[in-house]
């Protein structure tokens, strides 16, 4: 995606923040200033006037100072804002996407906790104490100038605390992988229950899922125990140094005092002055876990973006009409090496209804995915019109592939948005049209809203059944000209049986194409070829009675033209047996 936007804007932040911050740590010497100009000046002039005075100056800089870390605390949150804005939209389309990738469910929010987790660093005080950091050789360097004992010492803290904090980032990194690992286990039994809660509730699983839990929280506790203990142990160790530095350069200046080195308000004005140089630093110590957290986070964000990029085709192709070839196709899930099925080849012209078959587990589903372009082919080719669908922009694509999959499942809002796919302002009558052609229109009628009937979260507020025919009008949206369907029937009564035979038939009449997994006669009597497959291999293709007959007759191998039989075996009961036999 393109970020120069925010670049632009964050490079403008951070300068303006560098330059705020430069002015508040100058503006930091006041408090050390006034000591010294109270001991040394006003206690030995006794001036009241000057005492007043010099008050009213030091009000007015600390209120100066006090504006500008408002103004700087806003920049950051501008400047989380602005990183949200421009990359918010990417995040989420990675939090979908994950659920493509094996694993993903396990980790299914990662990209939007990984945004919320540096946007809330940016607008903590985090990165102020990192912009405070380079005016620490500031502070020392006016150290030295009172005398060069303080800067030494003030100095040999520095380097005591910069030495513990490089300690605590590599204790801090062997411990954040322990603890990531074992917080994506203690998630995965967590939604493993949410979504099973039907079956823990009715099994007698509930306690044995909630010991899962423990033993993952468990270790959880145990690794982040750890992590805390370690951060704690290295923040309280950098406070009592700074504490202890303060005592020791504030006993070093007394001696110099009495010695007439220095006068007695450099005592106090040093000793301020040696606190605020190790400020920054112990702010950091005490931050160092929200660091660590959104440096993790902002790596994983920039994984992110590159691999959630969409990088949409210059050239925008004619929406197909004409033409589906799936080409020598293997396909396996993103990250699988092993492909699921091998060498699938198979066309279809406008048109044509396509049935596929085959036992349970021997990839039906996986062809579909690759089909509509769910997950990418290993190897051969899917094309519409003859252009692979990459060549098509998602625009076109989506609006010329459409893919019902075996459980349909609609978004929050209204039956008229979920048909429409949340379309900004869908035509009406295409919506009404899509719903006719599902023969859901006098269903839908019948709610006390109509179309403007909200469903709830997943169409919770439906049947089964009912999802599956507004899912059905979802797919038919806009006559797009290729149609999968995944089981199309698995939750239709014979109302819904009826609309879906003449949805297929209202395809073909247009000259679309659908695809279809058959599992009952009705829908394999309206297609005209049929794809047969077992393990992932091709073992039959071509006209729908020939295939059927071939396979009926014992021989299911091969992948060529299947050869035709007499009429007299086409027939709904040899046809059903078929299918049966193909499934078994």
């Amino acid at each position: 995606m393109n970020l120069a936007p925010f670049w632009s804007a964050a490079r403008r932040a951070i300068a303006s923040i560098g330059l705020f911050s430069g002015v508040i740590n100058l503006l930091t010497l006041t408090g050390s200033l006034y000591m010294l100009q109270v001991y040394d000046r006003i206690l030995v002039s006794r001036s009241i006037p000057t005492l007043v005075a010099l008050l009213s100056l030091v009000v007015i800089l600390f209120v100066i100072q006090a504006l500008l870390e408002i103004v700087r605390q806003r920049l950051f949150n501008r400047l989380a804002r602005v990183l949200d804005q421009q990359i918010a939209a990417s995040m989420f389309r990675a939090s979908v996407m994950s659920q493509l990738r094996p694993g993903g469910r396990s980790a299914d929010n990662a990209p939007m906790r990984d945004l919320e987790s540096l946007r809330t660093f940016i607008t903590g005080p985090g990165p102020g104490a990192l912009f405070d950091l380079p005016w620490v050789p500031f502070y020392l360097a006016v150290c030295f100038i009172f005398h060069p004992y303080l800067g030494w010492l003030t100095l040999g803290g520095a380097i005591l605390v910069i030495g513990i904090v490089v300690i605590g980032e590599f204790r801090a990194r062997a411990l954040s992988q322990p603890v990531n690992i074992t917080a994506i286990q203690r998630q995965s039994v967590v939604e493993g229950g949410q979504k099973n809660a039907e079956i823990l509730a009715t099994m007698n699983l509930s306690r044995r899922m909630e010991q899962l839990f423990i033993q993952a929280n468990v270790k959880f506790g145990n690794a982040f125990q750890k992590t805390i203990d370690s951060s704690g142990a290295f923040s309280a160790v950098v406070r009592g140094i700074r504490v202890l530095l303060q005592s020791a350069v504030l006993s070093l200046a007394a001696y110099l005092a009495i010695r007439q080195e220095i006068s007695g308000g450099t005592i106090i004005a040093t000793s301020i002055l040696a606190s605020r140089a190790l400020a920054p630093l112990d702010a950091v110590v005490s931050q160092w876990r929200q660091f660590v957290a959104a440096r993790q986070a902002a790596g994983r964000i920039r994984q992110t973006l590159e691999t959630a990029a969409v990088v949409e085709p210059e050239t925008s192709l004619p929406a197909p009409t004409q033409s589906l070839t799936v080409e020598k196709v293997s396909l396996a899930p993103p990250g699988v090496e092993q492909p699921l099925i091998v060498d699938i080849d198979f066309a279809a012209k406008a048109g044509e209804g396509i049935g596929v078959i085959g036992p349970s587990g021997s990839g039906k589903t996986t062809l579909l995915r690759g089909i509509a372009g769910v997950w990418p082919v290993t190897s051969g080719k899917i094309t519409l019109d003859n252009a692979p669908l990459d060549q098509y922009t998602s625009e076109t694509l989506g609006a010329s592939v459409s893919y019902m999959p075996q459980d349909v499942h609609l978004l929050s809002g209204t039956i008229a948005q979920n048909i429409a796919r949340f379309e900004p302002d869908a035509p009406d009558d295409r919506i009404i049209r899509a719903a006719e052609l599902a023969n859901v229109h006098d269903l839908i009628l019948k709610f006390p809203q109509g179309y403007d009937t909200p469903i709830g979260d997943m169409g919770v507020k439906l049947s089964a059944g009912q999802r599956q025919r507004i899912g059905l009008a979802r797919a038919l949206y806009g006559d797009p000209f290729l149609v999968i369907l995944d089981e199309p029937y698995s939750n239709l009564d014979a109302a819904g049986d009826a609309a879906l035979t003449q949805a297929l038939l209202s395809i073909k009449a247009r000259g679309g194409i659908f695809i279809l997994v058959a599992h009952r006669i009705s829908a394999l009597a309206h297609v005209g070829k049929v794809l047969a497959i077992r393990d992932g291999k091709q073992t039959a293709f071509g006209p729908r009675d020939a295939v059927l007959a071939r396979m009926s007759g014992g021989n299911g191998g091969g992948g060529g033209s299947a050869v035709p039989v007499p009429a007299a075996t086409n027939t709904p009961q040899t046809m059903l047996k078929v299918v049966r036999d193909a499934e078994a």
